[in-house]
C-alpha cells in the first residue's frame, strides 16, 4: 500500500490562508450578528414619531441638528408640555434616541407624556454663552421659540434638564431665567466649586465659570429657584458626587423644592438608562402642575 503524499509547502500555506478566511468570515458573521441584535438592532419607539430639525443659529453662527421625540399620545395644540433635555460632553441631538426606556417611559405617561427636544450642544459648549459662541442664546431664543411655534407647546408649561454636561447647563439656564421652567433637573451634573476643578474646555477662563457658578449661586441664595421644581440625582461612584451633594444640601437651607436621590452606580449610560422611568414622571407631573 502506498503511503498518501504529503502536502507541499505551498499546499500548507494556501491550506492555512483559506483556514484563516474561513475564520475571518466566520468571527465578522458572529460579529454583526450581536450587533444587529444590539446596536442595529431597530429601537421600539412605542408608537412615538421622531424629528430631525435644523436650526440655522445666529447665536452660534452654524445649523445645529434638533431631535424631537412626539409621543403617540399627546393634548392638542397650545397644551402641550414640552421638556428640552440636554446631553452631556461629546454627545448630540441624537445621543438619547437609540434609547428605548425614553419610549416606554413616554409611553406609560399617557397623554401626560411631553413633547421631548434634543438639541444639539456641540462637543463642550457647557450650554452658556462663552467666546466661541452663545449657547445659552441659542436654547432660549432660538430652539425653543422654535419648538413653542412648531409644535403648538404652551409657553408656560416648558422644563428643562440634562445628564453630566447637560445637567450643568440645565440648572445654569433656570438660574439665569428665573421663572421661565416649571421644572430643572440635573442628573449627574457636571458640578464644580472653584475653576481649578472644571473640565478641561468647559469654560474660557475663571471669570466666565465665576459668571455661570452653579454651586455658588445656590450657597449664597439657596432660594435662587425659587417657582421652579428642581430634581437632582447621582450614582454612589460618580467623580462629581461631593458637587452634586452640596449642591442639594445649599439648596435645602432654603425653601427649594426639591428632589434629591443618590443611587448605586457611576457616571455612566447604564446608571441613566435605568432612571429614564423617574426623570420622565418627574418632569411630566411638574408640567402638569405648573403654576
Amino acid at each position: 500500500m502506498s503511503r498518501p503524499r504529503r502536502p507541499t509547502t505551498t499546499q500548507i500555506r494556501r491550506r492555512r490562508r483559506v483556514a484563516l478566511l474561513v475564520f475571518t468570515l466566520l468571527l465578522a458573521l458572529s460579529t454583526y450578528l450581536v450587533l444587529a441584535a444590539t446596536v442595529f438592532a431597530p429601537v421600539d419607539d412605542h408608537g412615538a414619531e421622531v424629528e430631525r430639525l435644523n436650526v440655522r443659529s445666529a447665536a452660534v453662527d452654524r445649523t445645529l441638528g434638533l431631535a424631537v421625540v412626539v409621543p403617540a399620545k399627546v393634548p392638542r395644540r397650545d397644551e402641550r408640555g414640552l421638556l428640552v433635555f440636554l446631553h452631556g460632553r461629546g454627545g448630540s441631538e441624537e445621543s438619547a434616541l437609540g434609547n428605548e426606556a425614553v419610549y416606554s417611559g413616554l409611553a406609560k405617561l399617557g397623554a401626560r407624556a411631553p413633547i421631548v427636544a434634543f438639541p444639539d450642544g456641540g462637543d463642550h459648549s457647557y450650554w452658556h454663552d462663552r467666546d466661541e459662541g452663545r449657547w445659552g442664546r441659542y436654547v432660549m431664543r432660538e430652539a425653543i421659540p422654535k419648538l413653542v411655534r412648531r409644535y403648538g407647546i404652551d409657553p408656560d408649561r416648558v422644563a428643562i434638564g440634562g445628564i453630566s454636561m447637560g445637567g450643568y447647563g440645565a440648572y445654569n439656564l433656570a438660574l439665569q431665567h428665573p421663572r421661565r421652567f416649571c421644572a430643572v433637573g440635573g442628573h449627574s451634573a457636571a458640578l464644580w466649586f472653584e475653576a481649578g476643578e472644571t473640565a478641561p474646555g468647559a469654560f474660557d477662563d475663571a471669570s466666565d465659570f465665576k459668571r455661570n457658578d452653579v454651586v455658588g449661586a445656590v450657597r449664597r441664595d439657596p432660594d435662587a429657584f425659587a417657582g421652579t421644581r428642581i430634581w437632582n440625582d447621582y450614582g454612589d461612584q460618580d467623580p462629581f458626587r461631593v458637587y452634586n451633594e452640596a449642591f442639594a444640601d445649599y439648596l435645602r437651607a432654603g425653601d427649594a423644592d426639591l428632589s434629591a436621590h443618590a443611587w448605586p452606580g457611576g457616571h455612566d449610560g447604564d446608571y441613566w438608562n435605568r432612571h429614564w422611568p423617574a426623570y420622565l414622571r418627574f418632569y411630566a407631573n411638574s408640567l402638569a402642575n405648573c403654576d
